[in-house]
């Protein structure tokens, strides 16, 4: 194991069209997503989480297996899993959530996990962070290999399950700081600091602790902050968008494989990678989430298809270069 995930796991189901009740299931959440783009890119992955013994979570639980990912941490229980009903519209996407009591969001592992010598990525973050005794022992977790490993947080906000933004945006700033390297959205950005510009938040994150911050922007790529450096920006991919869903999760999957790919497994090599080498760490990760764009739901790409794009992307510049 390699790379590490912590938190929900749950079905999403999609609203098959606009304006009516016809859903269609898939295995989602954001840390399980980007657990199955991790293994789909090549590195060992694996999954510390709570699965329900009822019918959904046996769907997770096979789900993972089938996609390479380590399910010897998980633990199980016979409460429900966790579902999640999306309604896409033409802007963003639209959720309901049925998290209270369920299986992922009572994880609460004693003693904690201890995990592997060669485990260098540890990621957090999304929902799994709104609800005890899940968030409370996913910190501890964080807390307890701080330093070790590369933290990765991801947000994930979803406004309709915090009831007091406010608070929750004083504990955001506490994860930051556990985090060596925060990614966002620009919607997580526009709900955490209102009326902000991004590159304010991203100055808040890293006087919290964190050695990077990456904020995406959808179609118009992601920008990277870190102390003492200007921003650097890298464009998106263009491609024929079916589903956005899971975009987010596998850029971040594509962020920690390529920067093991890159040599970085720990927090402190953050700090000696170059602009160049960034610029290849984001586009990779941007170009994973493009390729997962093009199919229905979270699907994310094989290593192999981001370098066939990538190739191709690089055979396509060096072509219009060439003309006179």
């Amino acid at each position: 194991m390699r790379i590490a995930l912590t938190g929900e796991a749950l079905i999403d189901f999609t609203a098959s069209e606009a304006g009516n009740l016809a859903f269609l299931g898939h295995e989602g959440g954001s840390p399980l997503n980007t657990a199955v783009a991790c293994s789909r890119l090549g590195q060992p992955t694996g999954f510390l989480t709570q699965l329900s013994t009822d019918l959904f979570g046996e769907r997770l639980m096979g789900f993972l297996q089938r996609n390479g990912v380590d399910t010897s941490f998980i633990l199980r229980s016979n409460a429900p899993s966790t579902l999640a009903f999306v309604e896409r519209t033409p802007q963003t996407n639209r959720y309901a959530f049925y998290t209270s009591g369920s299986a992922d969001a009572t994880w609460a592992p004693e003693p904690l996990p201890q995990l592997p010598a060669e485990c260098r990525f540890l990621h957090f973050g999304s929902i799994s962070l709104l609800q005890d005794p899940a968030a409370t022992r996913i910190t501890d977790l964080v807390a307890a290999n701080r330093g070790q490993r590369v933290i990765v947080f991801d947000p994930n906000v979803r406004p309709s399950l915090i009831s007091d933004m406010a608070a929750y945006r004083k504990r955001v700033t506490g994860w930051f700081g556990m985090a060596d390297l925060v990614k966002l959205s620009d919607e997580d950005a526009a709900l955490l600091a209102p009326g902000q510009p991004v590159d304010a938040l991203a100055a808040e994150c890293l006087k919290a602790g964190a050695r990077a911050v990456i904020v995406t922007r959808g179609g118009d790529g992601a920008t990277l902050w870190r102390a003492g450096h200007a921003s650097l920006s890298v464009a998106a991919p263009r491609v024929t968008v079916v589903d956005t869903i899971g975009a987010g999760d596998t850029f971040t999957a594509g962020l920690s494989v390529s920067l093991l790919a890159h040599g970085v497994e720990r927090p402190e090599q953050l700090d000696g990678l170059g602009d160049e080498d960034w610029k290849a760490v984001m586009g990779f990760a941007a170009t994973a989430a493009a390729l997962n764009c093009t199919r229905e739901g979270a699907d994310p790409p094989t290593l192999e298809a981001v370098h066939a794009a990538l190739a191709k992307a690089q055979n396509t510049a060096v072509a219009a270069a060439s003309r006179p």
